[in-house]
């Protein structure tokens, strides 16, 4: 049993009474049409390898872990023209889109906009039909298809590459088309048929079991067996094994710097590890799609041997939270996949049509959604532009059986996402925020919430129908900042005083955005400003798995005593943890330190309070011991 001591400041902890929450359920209004105006490169193998054995002492001793410190930030594509915006790990899934849009996209807004990738719709040869889902249909793996033709996706390739903008493929490697569908020729002309792939594979490739998965606990079944119909490849051969790598490799060869890989939770983890292991290049960047389940024998964190997984329950939760109260968002990275290893989304091809998630017709709540993903520090964030649609079945309109038409973001079938003005926005704020921690939370009980990002970004939220009118504490430099939420050439602005709050008013599911690279007239912040003094922090202190330490005191840079408003130190040199305050130069104040664990609990540590001076020559507080 944890004991939760109730001493704060001077002794006492002040009693803060619950807010009523402001609950809502059901979709917010819809939302009116937009104007239309790095990589997650391979992570250190080290880095996989003591998270696996960090989780294995876990579960072999019973103790509790050390919280994870902060991700550093995340890589950047190498070459192409730089971006106003920055440049950093945000994907842009562009499903359906033809290799010709997705390259002009690439120069004309996906580039501009600081997006470091764009994940494309599988390029090889499939199955014909009108459905999208025909796209997952593979009958070879010539680089010819509805989307486009080889050289078409070379062009492509080089024209995002141009553009500053890295090339990830969709790969289906599970499987190959289905076995109802008898024999056929594919878009280009291929012929196949049920145990018969002309070149690739035949019946020995496949498994064995010839029968629907009908039964996810088995894992067994999930991985030999067929999904909807579909001829499961023998992966643990070493022929196929050697064939998926040949497809793979070639896609390398054409400059592709990344890999989404499908259906990956029906191929065995070791398989994949063997498959990968046969690249060009063998740490290249992927992440595969694993849609763990409670009560399923396969789940996402086994496959973090050879790359990243989706997080699919990140999104759900995010459904959750905006279809209840985000105030819990705070904790959304608890129970989940380690930052560093989780490809996180709002929607995505599948759960915008199953009801997973949320989707576009969520309106402004949607748009929400996406502006937390893009602010929080919590995985690689990938934003979905698809195309809008009634059938869930049906393809893009006007699609023949070898054809897809070209993306047109000037008509309402597409929901071009990239090109709204709060994605963009967004997009900036991630790339210019990268690697900070969380400062300065704040929420209102229910539905309303702010925190900042370090002293280099600030957001707040409004989940709620009505508009909200508030004074926010923020760690940013004194300066006139542009709302990039609010429009994209700084024409709505704030201000934050010296003491680092502003006043704004917040519209009904709306939000504000505001981060050190974006300022009116493009003024610098004043961070060099010798009336304020970076303030270190840095206190020894043991937690159990779940647990946060932060520094609260009387100054509203420290959340004046108000533990809703303290700020989080980082676990980088964990049982170190540390973090820096700008405050007024000459000012003494006192300050604790607490801990707050999943459930929002607060332990205080003991004694009297600590006081501190920020002078111009301040190099911190000192190395505290938590008591």
């Amino acid at each position: 049993m944890q004991f939760t001591s109730e001493s704060g400041p001077g002794g006492a902890a002040p009693h803060r009474p619950g807010r009523p929450g402001l609950h809502h359920r059901g979709a917010a209004p819809a939302r009116p049409g937009m104007p239309a105006p790095a990589r997650p490169g391979a992570r250190a193998l080290a880095q996989v390898v003591a998270a696996l054995a960090l989780a294995f002492l876990v579960a072999c001793s019973g103790l509790s872990a050390p919280p994870r410190a902060a991700d550093a930030a995340p890589p950047v594509p190498a070459t192409g023209a730089e971006s106003p915006q920055g440049r950093g790990d945000v994907i842009l899934n562009l499903f359906q889109w033809t290799w010709d849009a997705v390259a002009a996209e690439c120069t004309s807004t996906i580039g501009p906009a600081g997006f470091g990738y764009v994940q494309v719709s599988p390029p090889q040869e499939t199955i014909r039909g009108t459905e999208w889902w025909t796209s997952y249909q593979p009958v070879s793996y010539r680089i010819e298809g509805k989307l486009g033709t080889r050289a078409e996706f070379a062009a492509m390739v080089d024209s995002c590459n141009d553009a500053g903008v890295e090339v990830i493929a969709d790969a289906v490697i599970n499987h190959t088309t289905g076995a109802g569908n008898g024999s056929g020729t594919g878009v280009a002309g291929t012929p196949y048929g049920v145990d018969d792939f002309p070149g690739l594979y035949g019946a020995e490739d496949f498994h064995d079991c010839r029968t629907d998965i009908s039964d996810y606990t088995n894992r067994w079944q999930v991985q030999n067996c067929r999904l909807v119909g579909l001829q499961d490849l023998r992966t643990e051969s070493e022929d196929v094994r050697t064939t998926i790598a040949a497809y793979m490799n070639d896609l390398l060869d054409l400059g592709v710097a990344g890999f989404r890989i499908d259906a990956a939770k029906h191929i065995p983890a070791e398989d994949l590890v063997a498959i990968k292991a046969k690249l060009s290049d063998p740490d290249v960047y992927w992440v595969q799609e694993v849609i763990g389940a409670p009560g399923e024998p396969i789940q996402p964190s086994e496959y973090l041997g050879s790359g990243d997984s989706h997080e699919f329950a990140y999104a759900r939760e995010l459904k959750t939270r905006f279809d209840g109260q985000i105030k819990d968002l705070r904790t959304i990275g608890d129970g989940k996949l380690p930052s560093a290893s989780a490809g996180v989304f709002v929607d995505n091809h599948d759960t915008e049509r199953n009801g997973e998630t949320m989707n576009e017709t969520w309106g402004a709540k949607y748009v929400l959604a996406n502006t937390f993903m893009l602010s929080w520090p919590y995985g690689s964030p990938s934003v979905y532009s698809g195309y809008r649609f009634t059938d869930k079945d049906a393809g893009v309109p006007g699609s023949t059986e070898t054809t897809v038409p070209d993306a047109d973001c000037a008509s309402a079938t597409w929901t071009c996402t990239q090109r709204w003005t709060e994605i963009r926005g967004m997009v900036g704020f991630h790339n210019q925020v990268a690697g900070t921690e969380v400062t300065n939370w704040w929420d209102d009980g229910g539905n309303h919430i702010a925190y900042g990002r370090g002293a280099k970004g600030y957001v707040s939220i409004n989940n709620t129908g009505g508009s909200v009118t508030r004074t926010y504490q923020t760690s940013l430099p004194a300066g006139t900042y542009c709302d990039v939420i609010a429009a994209d050439d700084c024409s709505q602005t704030i201000t934050v005083a010296a003491d680092g709050t502003f006043t704004a008013t917040l519209p009904a599911y709306g939000a504000l955005a505001l981060h050190v690279g974006a300022l009116s007239g493009g003024d610098a912040p004043q961070e060099g400003d010798p009336t304020t003094v970076a303030v270190d922090f840095a206190v020894t202190a043991s937690t159990v798995w779940g647990q946060d330490v932060y520094v609260v005191g009387s100054i509203p840079q420290l959340g004046a005593w108000n533990t809703g408003a303290a700020v989080k130190l980082s676990a980088a040199t964990y049982p170190t943890w540390t973090g820096a305050v700008d405050v007024p130069a000459g000012t003494t104040f006192e300050y604790k330190y607490i801990k707050k664990d999943a459930s929002g609990a607060v332990t205080w540590e003991s004694g009297a309070n600590r006081t501190a001076t920020a002078t111009s020559s301040d190099d911190g507080t000192g190395q505290d011991t938590w008591r």
